[in-house]
């Protein structure tokens, strides 16, 4: 059996890994995340899911490697992690009562065999009105500057259609099943 390397530097998507009993090595991506608002959520996530996989294979061509990217839209508008805590606090005024998608996709590769997925997923969620207040509590008690839309989904008081761990940063369901054809089970299976 082959190793298993999550190419992410999220601790979110470890420990989705890890609590559904996966044994794995973490190698980060050393690349930056692209944008380009010529690219639609999914097309974009999927491209840096993508890159980023990729270039944890070329050194670990052994290895299943899996790499993902997740990004937030409101109105077809993408929004992607905030550059410090002022951006932070406006993008979450923005999404302040308002429903808005989270897009996860996610590359699973085995250079060796060439063996290859790609998927990705779709969440809406819908924040309740948050005020200043609120919003500034809210940042002091979360890093906003590693998820995209500056917010956590566990504590987020927001109402999720989909999958949750989607929004998290991994879609478990799709996750689990497309690593079993590659056959990396979590260690009880």
């Amino acid at each position: 059996m082959p190793s298993f390397v999550l190419a992410s530097s999220s601790p979110r998507r470890a420990a989705l890994l890890f609590d559904s009993g996966f044994e794995f090595e973490i190698a980060p991506p050393r690349l930056t995340e692209k944008f380009d608002v010529a690219l639609t959520l999914r097309e974009l996530t999927l491209w840096n899911a993508i890159r980023k996989g990729m270039s944890v294979a070329q050194t670990r061509p052994d290895a299943v490697v899996l790499a993902a990217d997740t990004l937030v839209a409101l109105e077809n508008e993408i929004i992607g992690k905030p550059a410090d805590l002022n951006e932070a606090a406006q993008m979450l005024r923005r999404l302040s009562g308002r429903t808005h998608g989270v897009c996860s996709a996610v590359l699973i590769y085995h250079q060796t065999s060439g063996k290859m997925a790609v998927f990705h997923d779709i969440s809406r969620v819908r924040f309740h009105r948050v005020s200043d207040a609120t919003i500034k509590k809210y940042l002091a008690k979360i890093d906003p500057l590693d998820k995209a839309g500056a917010y956590a989904a566990k504590g987020s008081g927001a109402k999720i259609e989909g999958s949750f761990t989607n929004v998290v940063g991994l879609p478990m369901e799709k996750t689990i099943t497309a690593l079993a054809k590659f056959c990396i089970r979590p260690r009880d299976a």
